[in-house]
């Protein structure tokens, strides 16, 4: 694990991390050092002002578990080094012991300086192929779900295709095979400007969402005067669609809709599992309600297993951008080529802007439950929430709700608000999403 962590926050974490050689009372360690370089210790449990934690340290202030103690004299105006990478600087003198929060630690202004492809290497090959059991479908694409969709074109079919969908509540025992028959709706597609980006990224989310392998059949709905209709999404091809303007109102598109699944149950139960490699898989990756100790423990565990699909040939989407903000410049790095990089680059600069444009700033994340848990700025929490992408070299970077065609470690911009986030994953092919956590998070993406 510590192997992941020196690549996704730091250069040679898993060398030098160590846990505190002075335990308490009951024999745990109190707290961990994870680079020699650094300023700071992780404390494992609460600390108490008085309590001696490692090399001597002396607690100086109650510290909450998950937070940051004070390894050495800080004074006001220095660096202040977690990952053995700058994560701020000092707003007031800090003592050995003292507790490192918010109150003391403001976000630097510092340049990390990008530079390109200097940590790529060659992509570790697995010498036996792993498998999982999937679904094949007839085209080849790889399921690992077998639902039946209703989509929308509009926010305005919404409630039409949830009463389609809810018929099937219970009525599905006759189809082992079929996991569900789900809604998806959503909140946009009227009448905005079609060049907007936001119209585009809808598109593609519907598009990506409609030619998804994990649905057996997809039946499209809209209204009929939407800026996203049916044709504009699926450049003319909509298949199974209904329009509700054109079939008689919402009662009779409800009953249209009931008849044309009804009639696909048997052909989408008849399916069976069977053995797939492991490069099938798509994973997408998402971190939620983090604390302290995201960066060195879930998420990098996470990394462990990112490493293994890349090297049995699979694909991992990391996402999240306004998350890898102050930590970008570690992936830049394992770019392949420098467009790549600088894709990333460009995608961080724009979420700088659009920010700026609202009169916010990107280190409004963290979440007061990421502080609360330990992580005082957005370049702390970005650098853990960057082990979840492992070690290898980034090959892609796409935009939101893009179709990901490259194997290996790949970036795709999207918000940090989880449910935006993995939709956009989803669309790109994503067909399994792991999602970590530190302080909990409730999310369903039944898809």
């Amino acid at each position: 694990m510590s192997d992941h962590l020196n690549s996704a926050a730091t250069e040679d974490v898993a060398s030098s991390a160590r846990e505190a050689s002075a335990p308490p009372r009951d024999g745990k360690p109190s707290t961990i050092l994870l680079n020699d370089a650094d300023d700071v210790l992780i404390a494992l449990r609460r600390i108490s002002p008085g309590e001696i934690v490692s090399e001597g340290v002396v607690a100086i202030d109650p510290i909450p578990a998950g937070h940051k103690i004070a390894r050495r004299p800080i004074d006001a105006g220095a660096v202040v080094r977690r990952y053995n990478s700058v994560i701020g600087v000092a707003s007031a003198p800090i003592a050995r012991g003292g507790h490192i929060h918010v109150q003391n630690l403001a976000m630097s202004t510092f340049a990390q300086g990008h530079t390109f492809g200097e940590d790529i290497r060659p992509t570790p090959v697995a010498s036996v192929q792993r498998t999982f059991d999937g679904y094949v479908r007839a085209d080849g694409r790889v399921a690992t779900r077998n639902y039946i969709g209703i989509l929308t074109s509009v926010n305005c079919s919404a409630t039409t295709a949830r009463m389609i969908a809810d018929h099937f509540k219970g009525r599905l025992s006759d189809y082992p095979n079929i996991d569900g028959v789900v809604a998806l709706t959503h909140k946009g597609g009227c009448g905005l400007d079609a060049r907007i980006e936001g119209i585009e990224a809808l598109r593609r989310c519907i598009a990506g969402y409609a030619a998804h392998p994990n649905f057996a059949k997809v039946l499209m709905i809209g209204l009929g005067c939407e800026v996203t209709n049916l044709d504009g999404v699926l450049g003319g091809s909509a298949g199974d669609a209904l329009v509700i303007q054109q079939s008689g109102g919402t009662a009779a598109t409800v009953r249209a809709g009931i008849e044309r699944i009804e009639a696909s149950l048997e052909r989408a139960n008849n399916v069976q599992r069977t053995p797939v490699p492991a490069s099938e898989l798509k994973v997408a990756l998402q971190c939620g309600g983090s604390d302290g100790y995201s960066g060195v423990s879930a998420n990098a565990a996470l990394g462990a297993a990112v490493d293994l699909i890349v090297a049995h040939g699979g694909t991992a989407i990391l996402s999240e951008t306004t998350e890898c903000y102050g930590a970008e410049h570690l992936l830049t790095r394992r770019a392949v080529r420098r467009d790549v990089g600088e894709k990333l680059i460009a995608r961080v600069k724009w979420w700088e802007q659009f920010a700026a444009s609202h009169g916010m700033e990107i280190n409004n994340n963290p979440s007061p439950g990421n502080k609360a848990g330990g992580l005082t700025n957005i370049i702390e929490k970005s650098l853990g929430a960057m082990a979840k992408g492992g070690t290898t070299n980034l090959v892609e970077v796409y935009d939101y709700a893009e179709r990901v065609t490259e194997k290996g470690l790949v970036f795709m911009d999207a918000p940090a608000f989880d449910p935006v986030g993995a939709t956009a994953q989803v669309a790109g092919g994503a067909n399994v999403l792991c999602f970590t956590t530190g302080r909990g998070s409730a999310f369903g993406c039944k898809l």
